[in-house]
């Protein structure tokens, strides 16, 4: 009887060891995609971002939900079309912007124009399938229902080439001008955002409005 209680004993406390060091892989694992590849408020954050963001939002929520989604002002999503859009570009006074963040006008012309044009190709890397799933799904989700999104305004896109700093502003602002026109004419297969996945055409859309809106809240004359 002492024995077969010892034999239990031991497999129990080998059962505990294994399930322990499951449970500190995988604690682990959500830990680290928490801290280094969170999508909050559209756009990937760093550890340090995603902190700042938390403590902003009451340290309420983690990923797109809760304090952090609260943390996104709702806008008019009439006005999420290319043809304002456009119209908004038109009005720019080109010979007095400038730019408050890292890069100057002309680099966020052509970022904005770079992932107009990678939707109508493809993107040169992508986010793992699971991210995209489900991190990047919920983040399009809640900001795309807020009509507005906030993310790292000078994270270029994976795999994509080097803005460079000495290009033309009227050259960056017409590529921009005319990725929005293609787009718009677009007729052909859309391909999947490297982070948010499969989204239709008019999903697209809204992205890359908002995307341009938040770029252009660094800009100024």
């Amino acid at each position: 009887m002492l024995s077969t209680l010892r034999l239990f004993t031991l497999g129990l406390s080998r059962y505990l060891v294994i399930l322990g060091s499951v449970y500190y892989l995988v604690e682990t694992a959500i830990t680290t995609l928490i801290e280094n590849t969170i999508i909050v408020r559209g756009g990937i954050l760093n550890r340090r971002q995603f902190m700042k963001a938390s403590m902003i939002g009451g340290g309420a929520a983690m990923g797109v939900g809760g304090g952090t989604f609260l943390l996104i002002e709702e806008v008019d999503k009439s006005e999420l079309t290319i043809t304002a859009a456009l119209e908004k570009l038109e009005s720019l006074p080109l010979t007095e912007l400038t730019s408050s963040g890292q890069w100057n006008v002309s680099q966020i012309f052509m970022h904005c124009a770079q992932s107009i044009e990678y939707s109508m190709s493809q993107f040169p890397q992508h986010k793992s399938s699971f991210f995209k799933n489900t991190i990047g799904k919920l983040a399009f989700s809640a900001f795309s229902s807020k009509g507005k999104m906030t993310h790292s305004l000078s994270e270029p896109i994976p795999g994509a080439p080097l803005l460079t700093a000495n290009t033309d502003v009227n050259v960056a602002l017409n590529r921009l001008k005319q990725s929005f026109i293609d787009f718009d004419n677009f007729q052909g297969p859309i391909a999947p955002h490297f982070a948010y996945g499969k989204l239709t055409k008019q999903e697209f859309v809204q992205a890359h409005v908002m995307h341009l809106n938040n770029h252009l809240q660094e800009i100024s004359s």
